[in-house]
């Protein structure tokens, strides 16, 4: 005679509740599965153990330059922005000798605190429009060159190219001239790097946008045309990026790994060189 007791002993339960009884079972690995367990699968269910094993396997989702697609919000274009929004509130908050001046390039006080190379582009003028134009432009290209090159590729091009506007203005400034003493806050360097390196990658994939070639196209004539805006920098940042963006761009697939390393390090390297002999020509 069969008790109700060992009726209820042989019920299925859920192996990761064994409290709960399922009558459910997963399509993959056939085992009891409690509703809280259970994923919708293309025909009935599965388990959430075996839906983790799937997801390991899967290859993850590659850009086209190789980049691993991430669902996210693109982190890095948020942080830049969110630095130079801080930054611009400090300036406009806080004695100008304090954030300013304490941070500024100007290049007859960069060999001795070559730190402003960089962190002179997370400043900007007191005009308002100067970091709202900037953190556009950066919001309109930022988050599809993140994409493409991920973090880690896209966060050397920004910091480089910011670095290489500086340097370009230092190249192209006289000593004892006004330009040697002129301050040059800003992100434009940067930007333009980013537009020299999307125009390279569009054109490693045949597109084009006549709409970012007009701006490339005005910013450059403003550089020219209005007073105190350092074209210098423009140019050397957009160079600059255009020639990280080429290498980027056209890297052999099977070495795009080491070529996102040795391209930051080389650039770095070329733009440290080019400081130090123009200072040692000063």
């Amino acid at each position: 005679m069969t008790s109700a007791n060992d009726g209820a002993a042989a019920a299925p339960v859920c192996p990761r509740h064994p409290d709960r009884v399922s009558f459910v079972t997963c399509q993959r690995c056939e085992r009891p599965a409690c509703p809280e367990c259970q994923r919708p699968a293309a025909v009935g269910v599965q388990c959430v153990d075996c839906v983790r094993q799937q997801q390991k396997a899967a290859r993850p989702e590659r850009s086209a330059l190789g980049a691993r697609v991430r669902t996210t919000k693109p982190v890095a274009t948020i942080t830049m922005i969110v630095l130079c929004v801080v930054s611009y509130v400090l300036q406009n908050v806080l004695p100008f000798g304090d954030w300013t001046a304490r941070w500024v390039f100007t290049p007859w006080i960069g060999d001795v605190e070559p730190y402003r190379f960089l962190t002179t582009a997370f400043l900007h003028s007191s005009s308002i429009f100067h970091i709202l134009l900037n953190m556009y432009a950066l919001w309109m290209v930022g988050p599809i060159l993140e994409r493409l090159l991920g973090i880690g590729r896209f966060l050397s091009l920004y910091l480089l190219t910011a670095i290489a506007g500086s340097v370009g203005y230092l190249l192209l400034a006289s000593p004892g001239s006004t330009s040697w003493e002129t301050l040059v806050p800003g992100a434009s360097g940067a930007i333009f790097g980013l537009f020299g390196a999307f125009m390279v990658v569009l054109r490693r994939f045949d597109a084009s946008s006549a709409q970012l070639y007009g701006v490339i196209a005005i910013n450059f004539v403003l550089g020219f045309i209005l007073p105190g805006i350092a074209w210098q920098a423009h140019l050397g940042g957009f160079v600059v990026g255009a020639i990280m963006g080429a290498g980027y761009a056209y890297a052999p697939r099977e070495r795009r790994t080491a070529w996102a390393f040795a391209i930051p390090v080389l650039t770095a390297a070329v733009l440290a060189a080019m400081t130090i002999v123009k200072y040692s020509m000063v």
